[in-house]
């Protein structure tokens, strides 16, 4: 590794990845057991080492022995000094551990207020009609001062409109309990997959996934997504809402000696396969734009033709480890894989691909000018970290050994709209009559929310909680002044 690139590996010429050129985005790609995920693993390491964060998701659970130094092993110092990398020697790099469910990791959490009625409308799959509603439960809440945090604060306060829709029909427009009724279906949905344990707070901050250790390392994040996957929708979520959050808070940087940030996304072709149109356009969208704000995207997969021909086309910097060419299918992958490369003298592209061992890859990285350089068959420098991934006692220990640790772990519940919308409707329902319910209506002020069409102001949810608290304590005052009457009146008759 020198100041300005990083030795990926070696063939005719060094395979250097210039970190003026990281943020134009890359590929590694290759069929299964050809070392893809080892390659990741290298530049992940080689890119912490020179001070740029690091987040991955962990679809195999078996990047977690990054985290500890690898074992001896004289093949690997073997290989590497072949390479040239004269200062290889096994280390552990600084590492953070996510979980969105909290069980092997720090817990990742969102407020509903963070992902926006919009991306929830996109990622739920609404219709126009359906995401006018969403739209107009989230004004209504910011203009009543109810916060939406997590799932039950949203689901409340489709209630509550719902229940007075004609009351914020005249101020907002009209709201279908068909469209109420689909959005709380949608919801019940990401819930069931373990949307409840994603929103909430603490809600994560961004910072916190770039920052560096003592050392000046970058801190490599790794999100614990073996289960995560197997709940399309949540992860969906979560990756909207990531993607969106650096791409929304980052400032523009312009050109860069080294990104803010590399984001590789492990096993590619699983994210893309059923991933929802608002993520797949999302990941388009940033793919094509945050490199401006410092961030590299990175997406390692199987073959490169299960991406979307719109993010394909943004990745420079590219790593292709050997492909299999057993039908006639694969021969036209094969071929179309070979043509992306620019070409070399002396170099015929297909056929290596086909002749590729493991740790072998060809390689095109971006020069100094931008410009990939020609394809080149190289190997892999070996990683210094260890491939086994950590046991659950070493992950528990390098969890508790954070600085982060404590400060995401225990989910707060404050004060928020679905409290204060409960806290309102049990005010109201709380009985009075006779003297006391007139009393309480001269002190109270009336009714809290006013029917259709009788011109009133509408009154917000916490006006409706204080309306209701000060009407059961008149009705309560009012009660035992009627009671007093009646008795001084009846001792009146009696005592004649």
């Amino acid at each position: 590794m020198a100041d300005s690139a990083l030795l990926i590996g070696k063939g005719e010429d060094a395979a250097l990845l210039r970190l003026a050129m990281a943020n134009r985005h890359g590929l590694i790609a290759g069929a299964t057991g050809t070392g893809k995920t080892v390659t990741l693993r290298v530049m992940a390491e080689l890119l912490s080492e020179a001070g740029v964060p690091v987040f991955m998701a962990d679809i195999k659970g078996d990047l977690s022995g990054i985290a500890h130094a690898g074992d001896a092993n004289e093949k690997f110092a073997v290989r590497a000094a072949e390479l040239g990398a004269a200062d290889f020697e096994f280390a552990a790099s600084p590492v953070l551990f996510w979980d969105v469910f909290g069980e092997a990791g720090h817990p990742l959490r969102a407020t509903i207020s963070e992902m926006g009625p919009l991306m929830l409308a996109r990622l739920l799959d609404l219709n126009e009609i359906q995401t006018g509603v969403l739209n107009i439960v989230f004004k209504a809440a910011d203009d009543e001062g109810l916060l939406l945090i997590d799932l039950k604060d949203l689901r409340a306060m489709l209630a509550h409109v719902a229940q007075n829709a004609a009351d914020y029909a005249a101020k907002y427009g009209n709201v279908s309990p068909a469209s109420v009724g689909a959005i709380q279906r949608g919801l019940l949905t990401l819930e069931s997959q373990g949307g409840d344990r994603f929103f909430g707070e603490p809600a994560v901050a961004i910072g916190d996934l770039l920052g560096v250790d003592g050392k000046g390392r970058g801190l490599i994040s790794i999100l614990a997504a073996d289960k995560l996957m197997q709940r399309p929708l949540l992860y969906a979520t979560f990756l909207l809402w990531l993607l969106s959050e650096l791409y929304e808070n980052l400032p523009e940087a312009g050109d860069l000696a080294k990104p803010k940030l590399a984001f590789f996304f492990d096993e590619a072709h699983l994210l893309f396969a059923d991933a929802p149109k608002a993520l797949v356009e999302r990941i388009e969208l940033v793919v094509r734009l945050i490199r401006s704000k410092g961030v590299g995207v990175y997406f390692c997969t199987q073959n490169a033709l299960d991406l979307p021909d719109n993010v394909l086309g943004q990745l420079g910097n590219r790593v292709q480890h050997g492909l299999r060419a057993f039908s006639p299918r694969d021969q036209k992958t094969l071929r179309a894989t070979a043509e992306t490369f620019r070409a070399r003298s002396g170099l015929d592209t297909s056929k290596a691909l086909q002749e590729l061992s493991v740790g072998e890859a060809i390689i095109s990285l971006l020069d100094e000018k931008g410009s990939p350089v020609p394809a080149m068959r190289a190997r892999i420098c070996p990683p210094r970290s260890r491939l086994a991934p950590l046991s659950a006692d070493e992950r528990r220990a390098q969890i508790d050994r954070s600085d982060l640790f404590g400060k995401y772990e225990d989910a707060t519940d404050r004060v928020s709209a679905y409290e204060q919308i409960t806290q309102a409707k049990e005010a109201q329902s709380k009985p009075s009559g006779g003297i006391g319910e007139a009393l309480g209506s001269i002190l109270g002020g009336g009714s809290a929310r006013p029917g259709p069409g009788r011109g009133r102001p509408q009154k917000s949810v916490g006006e409706q909680v204080a309306g209701a608290i000060v009407r059961s304590v008149a009705s309560s005052v009012g009660r035992q002044i009627g009671t007093a009457i009646v008795r001084g009146v009846l001792g009146s008759i009696l005592k004649r």
